[in-house]
């Protein structure tokens, strides 16, 4: 027997109904904040960035590569790392699949990691990806899209990221900070890249937006930790699944480990 409610078709149909209401809701809601979005003000940036890419060096507008809006991963993969971030890599596992769709519609998406270009160009020949990654190492980028911090920076709490500010490191601390949020089991994620809690959280996740208009580049946006769950791809298939997300602790890897388990 299954354990969960059960009822007849009729029954199924008027709950469906009911939850359709709420769902069309949502829609219009998530609709109302991506006005809301677009409605921000841009604020010009005028400090030049420079990164490696397969191309050679880029400034901040070569990466629009020719089209006027810029969507950047800030994908966790710090210089010490010894593989970039399985959570990271769950997410985009999916750049392959739209970026050429967004680059038909004036769109270039593109990730940025501080770890040095070679790193990253091994690894995205491991994972099989081939939307553009950049690197900004030694370079400012990270650090001020509140994407990278420093070991000073954790011991004193002067870090700042999703707009809030986190209280010093001291034991577990901004990785059990991490996890009680609803982030993940961060401890493992830290083994998966070879590194500790401190080293790895010295990286975050996050994405920001940028548009190129009249030779100027200005920012428009960025989001960070749960506000990046809209860009899981696999999290709205599990959504509408039966059990749901069914998440007891971290159970996704990199795409090439789940055999090897």
């Amino acid at each position: 027997m299954a354990k969960h409610k059960t009822g007849t078709r009729e029954e199924w149909l008027k709950a469906r109904l009911e939850l359709l209401n709420a769902e069309k809701e949502l829609t219009r809601r998530s609709d109302e904040l991506a006005r809301r979005r677009q409605e921000l003000p841009w604020v010009r940036i005028d400090k030049k960035y420079t990164f490696e890419t397969d191309e050679g060096s880029a400034s901040l507008a070569d990466l629009f590569r020719g089209r006027s809006q810029l969507l950047v991963y800030h994908y966790m993969f710090g210089p010490d790392y010894t593989a970039g971030c399985a959570t990271c890599s769950t997410i985009a596992d999916g750049f392959n699949g739209f970026a050429v769709h967004l680059a038909n519609h004036d769109v270039t998406l593109a990730a940025v990691s501080r770890a040095p270009l070679a790193q990253l160009q091994a690894y995205k020949r491991r994972m099989g990806w081939t939307f553009p990654w950049a690197s900004s190492f030694g370079g400012e980028f990270n650090p001020d899209f509140s994407a990278s911090f420093t070991a000073e920076q954790q011991r004193k709490g002067a870090i700042e990221y999703n707009y809030e500010r986190e209280p010093p490191f001291i034991v577990q601390g901004i990785g059990d900070s991490l996890t009680k949020g609803g982030e993940g089991p961060v401890a493992e994620n830290a083994a998966m890249t070879g590194t500790d809690v401190a080293t790895y959280t010295r990286e975050r996740p996050g994405m920001s937006a940028f548009v190129l208009e009249d030779g100027v580049v200005y920012h428009t946006y960025s989001a960070y930790a749960r506000g990046l769950d809209a860009l899981w791809g696999m999290y709205p298939w599990l959504d509408r699944a039966p059990k749901g997300r069914n998440e007891t602790g971290m159970w996704w890897r990199r795409h090439d480990e789940y055999d090897k388990e």
